[in-house]
């Protein structure tokens, strides 16, 4: 009976993977890997007597001219996209920007009074309108310079966009709702202002909705 050989330390056991074997491997786990990875790391990986960082270099000859390459990032190795490629990556993105209360308040104001100058916005406001709140309206195109007033210092109007109707469904800004929708959808209290009730007078004797003036009257 023979016995088996032993193992003197001049060799080992089990001899590694051909060298295309552990290309294969080292590639696997470098596309697989969402961080570049060092040879130290691979080596832990792969079968005992691989050699990761020959089976790199044979990979990155492999990958050269193509559409990812093997690159050295520190001390790892990862598989990118080739320079010269990298625009095909790019992709824009449309943000969504949340309007701020002044910009809600101006926008409805121009939608209801146009058209209007920055003076009227402000006097219904109460308070006044910053530029870059005009700005915003105007860079997302839901709203428009209007015609000069013919008043001293000929001040420019602003007016709603056909890209303000069509995000809102609108035909013209005539289908605005008015105070009967607004209330209904709970957007406008049915009370009155503070102080423009007279003191001890019941809420039964409030007018209706009939007889209040529409946000658009016709000419």
């Amino acid at each position: 009976m023979t016995d088996a050989p032993e193992d003197d330390g001049s060799g080992t056991l089990f001899e590694a993977p051909p060298l295309a074997e552990q290309e294969r491997m080292v590639e696997a786990v470098l596309f697989a890997s969402a961080e570049p990875v060092t040879v130290a790391d691979l080596e832990s990986r792969m079968p005992h007597g691989c050699d990761a960082k020959q089976a790199l270099e044979l990979l990155q000859k492999r990958y050269e001219g193509r559409g990812v390459r093997v690159v050295r990032v520190g001390e790892a190795w990862a598989i990118r996209t080739a320079p010269d490629l990298g625009f095909l990556m790019q992709k824009e993105t449309v943000e969504t920007r949340k309007l701020s209360r002044a910009a809600i308040e101006t926008l409805a104001i121009v939608a209801y009074h146009q058209p209007c100058t920055r003076a009227e916005i402000e006097e219904i406001r109460g308070v006044s309108v910053s530029r870059g709140t005009i700005d915003q309206l105007l860079e997302m195109e839901w709203i428009r310079l209007g015609r000069r007033r013919m008043t001293p210092g000929r001040p420019v109007t602003f007016v709603v966009t056909p890209q303000f109707l069509d995000h809102f469904g609108l035909e013209s800004a005539r289908d605005l709702p008015g105070l009967k929708e607004l209330r209904a959808a709970g957007l406008l209290e049915n009370r009155p202002p503070p102080g423009t009730m007279p003191i001890g007078e019941a809420n039964e004797d409030e007018p209706g909705d009939e007889d209040q003036t529409e946000l658009f009257e016709e000419d």
